[in-house]
């Protein structure tokens, strides 16, 4: 029965930590999306083309 608790307090600790780390990693920005915004524009273009001709 020892090893049962000890396995889930190492389980929540490790999802802990790696709870943590996703935190740290959002703040820092590392999910940040910065090349679509900079390249949508040119896909712009053919999405108004292909509804001109559906139209």
């Amino acid at each position: 029965m020892s090893v049962i608790y000890l396995l889930l307090t190492l389980s929540i600790l490790v999802a802990i930590i790696f709870f943590i780390a996703f935190i740290v990693s959002v703040k820092n920005g590392q999910y940040d999306d910065s090349y679509t915004p900079s390249v949508r524009m040119l896909f712009d273009d053919e999405l108004v083309k292909e509804e001109t001709k559906k139209s």
